[in-house]
């Protein structure tokens, strides 16, 4: 069966995906969609010649929405990184851009008939989801975000530094807003076989400084180089890759909550159907309070510009 993935936005982060895609052949057709015309024809031609030193070949489509019509995949990756230059580290800053352009992105992948999934890393993330999905008309199982799944790998990262361990050997959940009013869910964190608060007391970690670095982290990159693009993009190619293998992997992404009313990141299990199961954490009082304040930034800010 082929596979066939398509990609909006050729900027750092979607040409990123595409090349993640393309030297490990993981489809073998790719839509690149972006209204800059000579960036994007020029990242496919460079992609067609690197194909002769990969053990991969890819059919790579340009700005052709009716060829997304069978796509497996959607990502979208449009944006204006430029917008995230602002003294609160506030991703909301690109909303008024982001929320114009993919109304008119979700209505042309609607009007060419796209049925597969659809995986958003458009900033800010919850609220684009949601913009997609109710554009597209598709199921709410099938519009999904990268979310906090970045944003739990930072945590992870930060844990393992402390630790002195690979960041895989840590487990747990960022949850809510891939923004500010994210946090990390303490309840949900374990490392060398024990639940990290109580491995915080033994090693005097300072668990309010570990959140700070898995929400900041993205903003680091950003100074230091003007975008982020690897941590997003790989977690993106991720999604997309379990999505295609029906994977069914327990992950914390952008999903519909019905208790809520509103996207935002909480672990359910992706396959090739999107989510697949919900899954329920045991929080905390204090976790429950914090997530339904996430909940609620994200809800206003998505009234403001869904209409």
């Amino acid at each position: 069966m082929t596979r066939k993935i398509g990609i909006i936005g050729d900027g750092h982060v979607g040409s990123t995906v595409a090349h993640y895609i393309v030297a490990n052949g993981f489809a073998d057709d790719l839509v690149l969609i972006d209204k800059n015309e000579a960036k994007v024809n020029a990242d496919a031609l460079d992609f067609e010649k690197a194909m002769p030193n990969l053990p991969f070949h890819t059919n790579i489509i340009v700005n052709d929405y009716a060829a997304l019509e069978d796509a497996d995949v959607i990502i979208s990756a449009l944006g204006n990184v430029r917008l995230n230059d602002n003294a609160d580290n506030d991703r909301f800053a690109e909303l008024p851009f982001t929320s114009k352009n993919v109304k008119e992105v979700a209505a042309k992948i609607r009007d060419a008939g796209f049925n597969g999934i659809i995986i958003a890393i458009t900033n800010p993330v919850d609220v684009i989801t949601q913009l997609y999905q109710e554009i597209t008309g598709l199921p709410k199982a099938h519009v999904i975000g990268t979310g906090t799944l970045l944003d739990s790998a930072r945590m992870k990262r930060a844990v393992a530094k402390k630790l002195n361990i690979d960041a895989r050997s840590v487990s747990g959940y960022n949850l809510g807003e891939h923004g500010n009013s994210q946090f990390t869910a303490w309840s949900t964190v374990r490392a060398l076989d024990q639940p990290l608060e109580e491995l915080a007391q033994i090693r005097k970690l300072d668990l309010q400084e570990i959140d700070q670095d898995a929400r900041n982290g993205g903003f680091v990159v950003f100074k230091g180089k003007g975008y982020t693009n690897y941590g997003v993009a790989t977690a993106a190619v991720r999604l997309a890759n379990i999505v295609l293998s029906d994977a069914r992997t327990e992950l914390p992404v952008s999903n519909y909550r019905e208790d809520y009313g509103v996207y935002l990141s909480y672990p359910v299990v992706v396959g090739r159907e999107g989510v697949v199961e919900k899954v329920d954490l045991n929080l905390t009082n204090e976790e429950k309070a914090k997530l339904q304040d996430s909940a609620d930034f994200i809800k206003s800010n998505f009234k403001k510009y869904s209409k």
